[in-house]
């Protein structure tokens, strides 16, 4: 089951949606993930091209900036294309 959330505010108090499925940074090591879900307390993210989960706590993400977005679809597009 997906619970849909309202964007919640980041440490400097942008929205930030955490809905599954979202691209967003986790500002503790600057990692573009996806949304995967929430756990407790914690968003779960995983990197664009796969990989394993990790726990940010909602205060710790932020929107990625359109350089970061595109960086995450190159990654995921030279994955397909096994590069």
């Amino acid at each position: 089951m997906v619970t849909m959330t309202a964007p919640t505010p980041d440490a400097v108090g942008h929205a930030v949606s955490s809905d599954v499925g979202a691209l967003v940074v986790d500002r503790r090591s600057g990692k573009v993930g996806v949304v995967m879900g929430h756990v407790g307390t914690y968003v779960q993210l995983r990197p664009p091209r796969g990989g394993r989960e990790w726990d940010v706590p909602p205060a710790d993400v932020r929107p990625p900036t359109p350089a970061e977005v595109l960086s995450a679809k190159v990654a995921v597009a030279n994955r397909r294309w096994g590069r």
